[in-house]
């Protein structure tokens, strides 16, 4: 049997090059004859701090039953939206960020989460400590995102695709995780519209929303026709995400769009849209990865010193603001305690989005074969500690042993990073970010 590539398939069909979005992760166009399982990596970034006694365990040990019976512990309050997942989640304690340098913590928090490296000196002024300026290397998600362009057989359309959640327009340390390489911060899309139309293409204007299947319809059916019996169902099932998604951009099209964010005394604009963009993008991620467009993302919800309003749980307050306040003051760490209960809500959806999407022309679902890690620039709010940063994984792609909370008990998080990559096939890189922090090398006990 001879296989044809995507683009000589298209020239034989005589249907036009738009519908090459809608083919990438269909089998027999792969362009290739890897039978290894697909690896995928999402980052899910929440900001300042959480509040520690209601996140972590308060010990080490199993959240699912494994050989030999031993009784799982109990999630944290916080993790309860996870309980479905319990036998996938992996809990990381006691993995800290130790890189040091200039800037304040919330800066050195967000542009070091992903990097493990310094931030160059710069003049942008944080809390009381030495002005500083971006990242002086690439974050961890770029890094592998490269080595899988790198090979045809992983190599995707986008590389790595990075979404956000209400993340401000301007540009400065607080508001960047993901960089490309020294001083190359990579601004995250916010706007569900202009992230769909990075995907698809050929988008409207918001006020029409004419749907982008409309025009495709023949030259998807076209192409549907001379396709194998799989391909052809990943196809449908294709189309059909899209079209669920295009019905709720047109619903939601006017609440939603906030291209340029506006910030007025620390709150968002579109603030009490947040459950809907968040929701929205969300579906953009599980379509980008069932899709093949990448296997590599990022969901990063506001930013460093975030102050979203979370009315929709009953706070009034700002996130920021509330995470200033000490920990005697309970009703701040209830308050808190929402608001992280809300972000974990949150990975559950998309945890159960996945779950529930089947993996294109392989077994099992896309959650079997996609790692999410949440994690947040802070360990703690009020004193801004960079120790006991939280790591918490979620889906079994990067084959570790899930299921159970880990206490390294102070090692760099750079380790971590490590980790990560060599997981992700990327197993040639012994150093990332600042060597002094790479020690032995990947964690063990991972696997």
């Amino acid at each position: 049997m001879i296989t044809l590539s995507r683009r000589q398939l298209l020239r034989r069909l005589g249907v036009g090059s738009a519908v090459l979005p809608f083919l990438g992760n269909l089998p027999s166009l792969a362009g290739t004859t890897s039978a290894a399982p697909k690896k995928r990596l999402v980052i899910v970034f929440s900001p300042d701090g959480v509040v520690k006694k209601n996140f972590w365990p308060t010990e080490p040990g199993p959240f699912a039953t494994l050989p030999p019976v031993v009784r799982p512990i109990d999630l944290p309050p916080i993790l309860k939206p996870l309980e479905p997942f319990r036998d996938q989640l992996l809990m990381l304690k006691g993995v800290h960020d130790k890189v040091q340098g200039d800037g304040d913590r919330h800066m050195r928090g967000m542009g070091c989460l992903l990097t493990g490296i310094e931030l160059f000196p710069g003049n942008i002024q944080g809390g009381g400590e030495t002005p500083a300026g971006w990242s002086s290397g690439l974050s961890i998600d770029q890094e592998i995102k490269n080595f899988l362009q790198s090979r045809p057989e992983t190599a995707t359309r986008m590389g790595s695709l990075e979404f956000g959640v209400l993340v401000p327009n301007r540009a400065d340390t607080w508001t960047r995780m993901v960089y490309a390489g020294p001083n190359k911060p990579v601004a995250p899309i916010d706007d569900p519209y202009q992230m769909f139309h990075r995907l698809y293409g050929q988008m409207k204007d918001r006020e029409s929303m004419k749907s982008v299947l409309d025009e495709l319809h023949e030259d998807l059916a076209t192409v549907s026709s001379a396709l194998p019996t799989e391909d052809r169902r990943i196809l449908e099932e294709h189309t059909a995400l899209v079209r669920q998604f295009e019905k709720d951009l047109a619903s939601h099209h006017a609440e939603v769009a906030h291209a340029v964010p506006v910030l007025e005394q620390g709150i968002v604009e579109q603030n009490d849209q947040m459950p809907k963009i968040s929701r929205m993008q969300i579906e953009l991620v599980v379509a980008s990865l069932a899709a093949d467009f990448t296997r590599v993302a990022s969901l990063q919800y506001t930013n460093s010193v975030g102050q979203a309003h979370m009315k929709w749980v009953g706070v009034e307050e700002g996130q920021h603001d509330l995470s200033h306040e000490p920990n005697s003051n309970e009703a701040a760490q209830e308050k808190l305690t929402k608001i992280n209960t809300w972000y974990a809500g949150e990975v559950a959806h998309l945890a159960k989005r996945l779950a529930e999407t089947p993996e294109p022309g392989g077994h099992g679902s896309l959650l079997d074969h996609t790692t999410i890690l949440w994690t947040n620039e802070l360990g703690e709010g009020n004193s801004h500690s960079l120790d006991d940063i939280p790591w918490l994984m979620v889906g079994k792609g990067l084959g570790f042993t899930m299921g159970r909370s880990l206490d390294f008990k102070g090692v760099p998080h750079n380790r971590l990073h490590l980790s990560i990559a060599h997981a992700m096939g990327h197993t040639g890189l012994v150093r990332f970010g600042n060597p002094d922090y790479c020690g032995d090398g990947p964690l063990t006990g991972l696997v």
